[in-house]
């Protein structure tokens, strides 16, 4: 029951880090920083994927605030990803 949960976090974080270096790559060739910030952003997506499982399976904590974490942690990469659509 936990491997296709795994397995959905895994894909989520390879497609965010893919997407987060392909920002990055962006930002290098043309020098546009809110390039850096949608890498960034999608760097904070990725790691909110995992991070509920892991503090969940890992750690023990109960779901509810591991979900309170993820939300937190993938809020910040949007805002990150707003900000870098208002500059």
């Amino acid at each position: 029951m936990e491997a296709p949960f795994l397995i959905a976090k895994l894909i989520t974080f390879a497609l965010s880090l893919a997407v987060a270096y392909l920002a990055y790559h962006g930002y290098r060739r043309n020098d546009r920083k809110p390039m850096l910030y949608v890498a960034a952003g999608f760097v904070f997506i990725g790691a909110g994927a995992i991070c509920e499982g892991l503090l969940y399976l890992v750690l023990g904590t109960s779901i509810v605030s591991a979900g309170l974490i993820q939300a937190a942690i993938v809020s910040s990469g949007m805002i990150l990803i707003l900000l870098s659509l208002t500059k």
